[in-house]
């Protein structure tokens, strides 16, 4: 991990409370002329996928002529009910399927789906390559390894609904097991101090994420399929959206990512410039791939 990960991470994590300052940038191409309207992107800054998705959208929608507005939020469940509310326009990474389904039911008819950027994501359980289990089904004879603990993130994520509810019953693991929840800033920590010490651990993850590349991790096979398919990748905003700002929908329609242009993406943003510097991340991607999908605006 890069310093700028596990600082970003602790500075998030300190953070208990929602975070609603507006983080607004002209780091993207903007509008000589009228602007086609205000829109506010909420995002996650410690998970990758909103953030990546929330830049290249601020980028995007300025060079189209939007005036666009970044805001930091802490928990997904806050960010479900802001854009049902229409406090938020755009949350730029939903799942849908799965992950984020409880909160897409609790507020079916006050959002809008803008369509799919990515159809591969996937929740999982972690351990270190040393770590002599290959596979969910072998926790459960072994919890001593790991002193009773799986290591989670967010208490309202839909990962750590999906881990307690689904997997650990499904595969036994509610009786001598906990879900540790805090924060994804304490999970990393805790996994990369482990790991610097070689002593056991489980984690729960998700990919797309550069925390799969950064430490020397395998994925436990998951024959009962507890943590879920693959899901999909959206981009949502508040009902009636397309109607209000149809360039916006239109640009969303057309916004499809195949693995190695989400790996390239994420990448550059998350791991070959500072904190700070996404915006400037994020037009250099779009110079190397002016290509990448129908709707890119590179110009």
């Amino acid at each position: 991990m890069t310093k700028r990960h596990l600082t970003g991470a602790l500075a998030l994590g300190a953070a208990a409370t929602l975070v609603l300052a507006g983080c607004s940038s002209d780091g993207g191409g903007g509008s000589d002329g009228d602007s086609l309207g205000e829109l506010t992107i909420g995002y996650i800054p410690s998970y990758t996928d909103t953030l990546v998705t929330a830049f290249l959208a601020q980028d995007q929608l300025e060079r189209l002529g939007y005036s666009v507005e970044l805001t930091e939020l802490s928990e997904v469940g806050v960010v479900y009910t802001a854009l049902a509310n229409g406090d938020l326009d755009i949350y730029p990474s939903a799942w849908p399927d799965m992950t984020h389904a409880t909160y897409v039911e609790q507020y079916e008819g006050d959002l809008e789906d803008l369509g799919t950027f990515y159809d591969q994501a996937q929740n999982f359980l972690a351990v270190p390559t040393y770590t002599d289990i290959d596979s969910i089904e072998d926790l459960a004879e072994n919890p001593d390894m790991f002193d009773g603990e799986i290591i989670g993130i967010e208490s309202g994520a839909g990962l750590t609904e999906q881990t307690q509810t689904v997997a650990m019953p499904e595969y036994g693991l509610d009786g001598d097991f906990e879900l540790v929840t805090s924060s994804t800033a304490a999970m990393l920590t805790e996994l990369e101090a482990r790991i610097a010490n070689e002593e056991d651990i489980v984690v729960t993850l998700w990919k797309p994420y550069w925390a799969n590349g950064a430490f020397d991790l395998k994925e436990l096979e998951d024959p009962k399929g507890g943590m879920g398919e693959p899901e999909t990748m959206h981009t949502f905003a508040h009902a009636g959206f397309a109607e209000e700002f149809p360039e916006a929908a239109e640009y969303f329609a057309g916004f499809v990512l195949d693995d190695d242009q989400w790996s390239s993406l994420e990448n550059t943003v998350v791991n070959d410039y500072d904190e700070g510097q996404e915006a400037d991340a994020v037009a250099q991607w779009i110079e190397e791939n002016p290509d990448a999908y129908d709707t890119l605006v590179a110009d």
